[in-house]
């Protein structure tokens, strides 16, 4: 399964100096449906933990996932900074969400080339 991070999510999760680790436990959470949210059309809100803190002072995540297939980590948030995304957030995240886990794996390994993806693994 494909494990991956945006561009901005990439650079928001060091800038709050997120673990790639704390990420894919993350990830872990979701497949055995532990502090997570389904919003619809694959996507998800889990909650993350923050250093030296548990997860529910720390961090909100949004990820698109398809079970043995990929998961994407799109957006994070600190729980102190906002209660939740909004519907307008949502929409865009569910469209963005869609269209990341419509690309086959050619589009996909050119998006990771292109530093448009990373790879969790690969960090």
């Amino acid at each position: 399964m494909d494990k991956l991070v945006t561009k901005w999510f990439q650079k928001w999760s060091k800038k709050v100096k997120l673990s790639n680790q704390d990420l894919l436990d993350a990830i872990e959470d979701l497949e055995l449906d532990l502090s997570t949210s389904n919003l619809g059309s694959d996507l998800f809100k889990i909650r993350v933990k923050r250093e030296h803190s548990g997860k529910s002072s720390g961090f909100r995540t949004i990820i698109v996932y398809r079970k043995e297939d990929r998961a994407i980590f799109l957006y994070g948030f600190g729980k102190n900074e906002k209660d939740n995304i909004s519907k307008t957030e949502l929409k865009y995240f569910k469209k963005l969400g869609s269209d990341l886990l419509n690309l086959n794996s050619e589009e996909l390994k050119q998006a990771i080339l292109e530093k448009v993806l990373f790879d969790l693994e690969d960090e």
